[in-house]
């Protein structure tokens, strides 16, 4: 089955010279680039991309502390709150600070179950819990924990959309029709 997915290259990827290098990847992998853009974006447009609402701040939140009771941390310490959605709304704050801070590279790759083998070849969100041979595992070694106490989002190189109805989603948000090619026609 072939899909689309979004893959947006994080400053700390663009600062670090690593586009290409995480590119070549994907390329091996058998992902077609079918649009991309080096592009600066606003706080206002990053906080269409990590939404305001109640489910995607329950979600963060409650993520970040589980986090914490695995590593038996209090997040009182980092949050001020163990309330999920407080915790969801400084996540999200942080990583609009954090994609805004510099110039990204967004992509929409094309491909046999595109998100899903995206997923696989990024690693999990955190690079110091991923896998060596992912992207995040080979390439980071930052943490939720040391973010969280330096109060700023994980580095963790890129953004790769969760499931297929998110890639849809996020190929809107970041692309216009004729920004992206049709591979099969050409």
């Amino acid at each position: 089955m072939t899909e689309r997915t979004v893959v947006i290259f994080k400053p700390d990827s663009v600062e670090r010279g690593l586009v290409g290098e995480i590119l070549s990847r994907f390329e091996k992998a058998g992902l077609r680039i079918v649009g991309s853009k080096t592009i600066r974006v606003s706080k206002e447009f990053v906080g269409k991309h990590y939404p305001n609402s109640k489910s995607f701040l329950l979600s963060v939140g409650s993520k970040t502390l589980e986090n914490y009771v695995q590593n038996k941390r209090d997040p009182e310490k980092d949050f001020g709150s163990n309330d999920p959605v407080e915790v969801g709304r400084k996540i999200r704050k942080w990583s609009i600070d954090y994609l805004a801070r510099g110039p990204v590279i967004a992509a929409v790759l094309e491909g046999s179950q595109a998100v899903a083998n995206v997923r696989r070849l990024v690693g999990g969100t955190s690079p110091a819990d991923s896998n060596p041979g992912t992207i995040r595992g080979d390439y980071s070694t930052d943490s939720f924990i040391f973010a969280n106490m330096q109060k700023r989002s994980i580095q963790n190189l890129v953004h790769a959309s969760g499931i297929p109805e998110e890639a849809e989603e996020e190929i809107k948000l970041w692309f216009k029709g004729e920004e992206l090619l049709d591979v099969d026609s050409e």
